[in-house]
C-alpha cells in the first residue's frame, strides 16, 4: 500500500509504527453551524481510508476532534444570547446526524477541545521550559517559531520568504511578539468569552495547540497518519508539527494526507456568491449516498467540482449498482438452493479478480475512482451471468461481493424500504413517547430504524421534522 505523503511530496510505502495497528488523527469541524459539503469531503474520504485499512486487517484507532471553543462559536453565542457551550453542543449533535446520514462511521474517539484544557496547559509549560515558548506582558503565550529549525517542512515554505514580504502567509499577531512568525498558544480572555485559569492569565487556548494535545492523549506521541483538508497544511498542521515535536522530542506523524478543495460550478464556495450548500441542503434534493458516491468518484487529491449535472451523473452511476443488487435480490427469492454447477463455480472464481483490481486501486494512494470502476466491472459481470436458472449460492456470491466492495467505500447498495408518511409519523410518536419515559435506548433505535429506511429526523424547537434522504 502506498500513500502520498505531503511531507515528502511523493508516494511512500505504508509501514505502520506498530504492526497490525494504525493510529490516525483527522482534524474535525469547528461546530458553530451545520456542516457544509466542503466539510463533508474529508469526512467521507478519510472514513473510506479507515474502512479500507480495516478491510486489510488493521486495527484502526481513529480520532477526530470537534473544536468547541472558537471566535465563530462565541460570535454565534453572543448573537443568540446563550453560552458558547449551548452552540457547540447543538451543532455537535447536528454534525453527528449528518455524518450518520452520510454513512460516516463514528470515530474511535471524538474529543472536545474544552475537555482537554489541562493537557494543553501541560504542553505549553513543557514548551516554555524548553525555550520554545514565552509569555508576553498581557499574559499571551507565543511559540518561538524560529527555535524549531524544521519549521516549514510540511508546507515547504521558507521562513525567510515568509518574513520577507508575503504577508498573506504570516500568522497574525500583535506587536508584542518577538518575531512576526510566532503564533499563539494561549490568549487572554475578552469580555463575555468563556475562559479558563492558567499560570499566565485567565484565557483560552490557541487553535493549533488543541490538536497536538488531543492526538498525544488518545494516540500517543507518534502517530501513523494525520489528515485533513489541504487548507490546513499551513499554518495549522505546520504549527502542530512544531508544537508536538518540540514538546515530545519525537516525529509527530509519519504520513500526512490532505484532500483537495471542493468547488461549486468551478467557483469557490461562499455565502456571498450564493453557492454555499450545507449537507442538509443537499439532503433535500438527493439521497446522501449519491453525495458520498460523487465525493469518491474523483481521487481525493484532485480538486472536485460540484454541480447539479455532475450529481445527476453520480446518481445514475450509483443507481447502476443499486439496480444490480436489486435484481440479484429478486432472483434470489425464487432461486434453487442446489449447489453451484461447474460453470458457476468457475465463474465464482473470477470474483477474486475484481477484488484484486479494487485492492490494487486502493493500494495506490486510495484511488477510489478506479476502485469504483472495478465495482462497475463486477456489476456488469453480475448482470451478464445472473439468470433465473442460477443457483442461490452463485447469486449470493455475486451479491455478496458487490456489497462487500461497496461497503468498503461506505456505500449502501440495497434499496431502502419505502415507508408511508403515516408509518413515519407513528414511529416518530413512539420515539417521542420513549424519550418522555426516558427510554433513550429505544428512542435511538427508532431513529436508527428510520434512518436506515431513508428518513432523517431533525429535532427543532418547533418539534420533530423529517425528510426523505
Amino acid at each position: 500500500m502506498k500513500i502520498y505523503n505531503t511531507l515528502s511530496k511523493k508516494k511512500e510505502e505504508f509501514i505502520p509504527i506498530e504492526e497490525g495497528k494504525v493510529r490516525m488523527y483527522v482534524c474535525g469541524p469547528t461546530v458553530y453551524n451545520l456542516i457544509h459539503i466542503g466539510n463533508a469531503r474529508p469526512m467521507i474520504v478519510f472514513d473510506t481510508v479507515r474502512r479500507y485499512m480495516e478491510h486489510k486487517g488493521y486495527a484502526v484507532n481513529y480520532v477526530s476532534n470537534f473544536t468547541d471553543v472558537d471566535d465563530k462559536i462565541i460570535k454565534k453565542a453572543v448573537e443568540e444570547g446563550v453560552e458558547a457551550s449551548v452552540i457547540s453542543t447543538r451543532y455537535i449533535a447536528e454534525c453527528k446526524k449528518d455524518m450518520e446520514a452520510l454513512n460516516v462511521k463514528p470515530a474511535t474517539m471524538h474529543p472536545l477541545a474544552t475537555n482537554e484544557i489541562g493537557g494543553m496547559l501541560d504542553m505549553i509549560r513543557t514548551l516554555m521550559e524548553k525555550g520554545y515558548a514565552y509569555q508576553a506582558e498581557d499574559g499571551t503565550v507565543y511559540f518561538r517559531t524560529r527555535n524549531f529549525r524544521e519549521y516549514g517542512k510540511l508546507s515547504h515554505k521558507n521562513l525567510d520568504d515568509l518574513q520577507g514580504g508575503n504577508r498573506s502567509l504570516l500568522v497574525s499577531g500583535e506587536n508584542q511578539k518577538e518575531d512576526a512568525l510566532d503564533f499563539v498558544l494561549w490568549k487572554p480572555k475578552k469580555e463575555g468569552e468563556p475562559y479558563w485559569e492558567s499560570p499566565w492569565c485567565e484565557g483560552r487556548p490557541g487553535w493549533h495547540i488543541e490538536c497536538s494535545v488531543m492526538s498525544k492523549r488518545y494516540l500517543g506521541d507518534e502517530i501513523d497518519i494525520h489528515a485533513g483538508g489541504e487548507d490546513l497544511v499551513f499554518p495549522h498542521h505546520e504549527n502542530e508539527i512544531a508544537q508536538s515535536e518540540a514538546a515530545n522530542g519525537k516525529t509527530f506523524a509519519k504520513y500526512w494526507m490532505h484532500n483537495a478543495f471542493l468547488n461549486i460550478d468551478h467557483k469557490k464556495m461562499s455565502k456571498s456568491a450564493g453557492n454555499f450548500f450545507t449537507v442538509r441542503d443537499i439532503a433535500g434534493k438527493y439521497d446522501l449516498q449519491i453525495l458520498r458516491f460523487f465525493m469518491l468518484s474523483a481521487h481525493y487529491r484532485s480538486p472536485l467540482n460540484f454541480s447539479s449535472e455532475l450529481m445527476e451523473a453520480a446518481g445514475n452511476g450509483y443507481g447502476r449498482i443499486l439496480n444490480s443488487v436489486d435484481n440479484l435480490n429478486f432472483l434470489l427469492q425464487n432461486a434453487s438452493g442446489r449447489e453451484m454447477t461447474e460453470e458457476e463455480k468457475n465463474l465464482a472464481k473470477e470474483l477474486d479478480g475484481f477484488t484484486a483490481k479494487f485492492d490494487e486501486a486502493m493500494d495506490d494512494d486510495f484511488n477510489t475512482a478506479d476502485a469504483i470502476a472495478a465495482i462497475f466491472e463486477l456489476v456488469k459481470f453480475a448482470n451478464t451471468h445472473a439468470k433465473e436458472s442460477s443457483s442461490a449460492p452463485f447469486l449470493g456470491a455475486l451479491k455478496g461481493r458487490i456489497v462487500e466492495l461497496s461497503d468498503i467505500c461506505g456505500l449502501k447498495v440495497e434499496k431502502k424500504e419505502e415507508l408511508l408518511d403515516g408509518d413515519i409519523e407513528e414511529l416518530i410518536a413512539q420515539r417521542q413517547a420513549a424519550r418522555k419515559a426516558k427510554d433513550f435506548a429505544r428512542a435511538d433505535e427508532i431513529r436508527e430504524e428510520l434512518l436506515n429506511k431513508g428518513i432523517l429526523l431533525e429535532d427543532t424547537r418547533e418539534g420533530v421534522k423529517w425528510k426523505r434522504v
